[in-house]
């Protein structure tokens, strides 16, 4: 199959783009999505949510090329799965020349997460996610960052709509979105996702096209995950029916200015008593986990 603008063979068969035109076309659609849901200004200071993984590098490289950016990664403890992004994740930052910081739960909490899920009953990825969510909000304030950008696709948003819907839970689902949350709180930093109109597939490509130099390694927790299990559900049903994702992200953003109205008077959060975190309960979901631990 050729490319449909030029006669060079084409690297992806649903865009019909060569090598040159889909890269032309994957960063035009990342900074159309900034420039339309004003995601990042010129005078922002934009803290990168990385992994060391296809999506989170992709995301750091574009914003790089245009806006102050500063990396950072948080290292879990998870063995023979972390280690090796953040081997991947270093060579890149020296490679672009890009600020680097790495935050770890072991010297933040005093364990890995290893040994908290050895301890506690919840689901991996429930109480990675709290965990990560904590560290990056917290570091991503003390690096003075005015926004804080994540590597989520629109695979990802699509399963955290279906998510939500199954377990009835459409409160969360009024944070999502491009731009992330429901009111303004100087103490979180709002959240962006400027892959959120590109699918996962067209990510690897870009991340393969580029040479990023991405092993493509799945965290060893992640098929427990009920996110795994929609994720299969849907590219189940998208390869079918052509086009699922994008229609339940087009229908969600229809619907998300009412869900945002609707649950705003729910999101005025308190501050832990304990690390002064923001938190709905006295004590914040990782406070609460430290005490199961100990």
């Amino acid at each position: 199959m050729k490319c449909k603008k030029c006669n060079k063979k084409a690297v992806h068969l649903l865009t019909g783009f060569c090598k040159d035109h889909f890269i032309q076309y994957f960063e035009k659609k990342v900074y159309k999505t900034i420039k339309d849901y004003n995601l990042v200004e010129k005078k922002d200071r934009v803290v990168v949510a990385v992994s060391g993984g296809k999506d989170s590098l992709s995301v750091l490289y574009l914003l790089s090329q245009k806006y102050d950016v500063v990396a950072l990664g948080i290292d879990e403890g998870i063995k023979g799965y972390r280690d090796d992004t953040i081997v991947d994740l270093k060579r890149f930052c020296e490679k672009y020349g890009i600020e680097l910081k790495i935050v770890s739960i072991k010297d933040e909490f005093g364990f890995t997460l290893d040994l908290v899920l050895k301890k506690v009953e919840d689901k991996p990825c429930t109480v990675c996610g709290a965990i990560r969510r904590y560290m990056i909000n917290k570091y991503a304030r003390e690096l003075g960052a005015t926004k804080l950008a994540t590597g989520h696709n629109l695979d990802d948003e699509a399963q955290s709509v279906l998510m939500n819907l199954f377990r009835n839970q459409q409160e969360i689902s009024a944070r999502l979105g491009p731009i992330t949350g429901i009111i303004k709180d100087e103490r979180f930093i709002p959240r962006i996702k400027p892959l959120y109109f590109l699918s996962e597939k067209e990510v690897t490509v870009y991340a393969l096209l580029m040479k990023f130099g991405v092993g493509f390694i799945e965290c060893p927790y992640s098929v427990e995950s009920y996110r795994n299990t929609i994720a299969d559900l849907l590219n189940d049903y998208e390869q079918k029916n052509p086009g699922t994702k994008n229609g339940i992200i087009k229908s969600f953003l229809n619907m998300l200015p009412d869900l945002k109205k609707k649950y705003a008077s729910d999101e005025k959060p308190n501050a832990c008593v304990k690390c002064g975190e923001p938190s709905k309960q006295e004590l914040c979901r990782v406070c609460q986990l430290l005490e199961k631990v100990k």
